[in-house]
């Protein structure tokens, strides 16, 4: 098996489009070498904890509305070509995405870390949910599978802060300033929504590494 690490944020769109795009690949190859772990990084770490009006932020960071509706105007596409459904209308807030981190390094203790890394995207994407606010973090967390009273309970407290926000410093120090970023087997490193024909092709390439590996091993 070959390690996929994948650095991403609940609040960044092309974050979905790119899971679902590498989604729609691993589909399609049942067989991939993959073992994925996902990582926390924040866009933007200075956000209020309770996030804030989108069309207020978007407009502040992209110098309006005319320039907040191009930075989203190509998402539209990419969503329906990847097969995602992506309401950018229901999306009233830019949540602060620290607990949602903290809710998917939980998830992964008990193996369901890319579901709920799903079910986070799906919540504020498709249904505009505030991924922010901890009784909606908790239900989604009930809602694959874990322990929901216990969730809102550690989400109370400080439980995992500070490692989240080492990994996040960590991985810019590393030199990670966008996202989604991949990396395969911890050297070969892939930047934004890469499309299902990449994912495709390079699954297909290190499976006949692989194949190739044992068949020399047996000789």
């Amino acid at each position: 098996m070959i390690r996929l690490d994948i650095l991403s944020d609940i609040a960044c769109p092309w974050c979905y489009v790119g899971k679902a795009y590498l989604d729609r690949a691993l589909e399609a190859h049942p067989e991939h070498p993959f073992v994925i772990e996902w990582h926390p990084y924040q866009l933007n770490p200075e956000m209020p904890k309770e996030g804030m009006d989108r069309h207020a932020y978007m407009e502040a960071k992209f110098g309006g509305r005319e320039g907040a509706a191009r930075a989203d105007a190509p998402l539209v596409s990419h969503a329906a070509e990847a097969g995602i459904e992506l309401n950018l209308d229901r999306v009233q807030r830019a949540p602060n995405t620290l607990d949602a981190h903290r809710l998917i390094h939980w998830a992964g203790f008990e193996g369901r870390q890319t579901a709920m890394v799903s079910a986070l995207f799906r919540a504020l994407w498709r249904d505009g949910r505030d991924v922010g606010d901890a009784d909606t973090l908790a239900d989604i967390a009930g809602e694959v599978g874990l322990d929901r009273d216990m969730m809102r309970r550690l989400l109370d407290g400080d439980g995992d802060v500070e490692e989240i926000r080492a990994r996040i410093e960590h991985a810019r120090e590393r030199g990670v300033n966008a996202v989604p970023t991949f990396i395969i087997a911890e050297r070969h490193v892939l930047q934004g929504a890469q499309p299902t024909a990449t994912w495709g092709k390079i699954v297909e390439e290190l499976s006949e590494r692989i194949a190739e590996l044992r068949r020399n091993s047996e000789t």
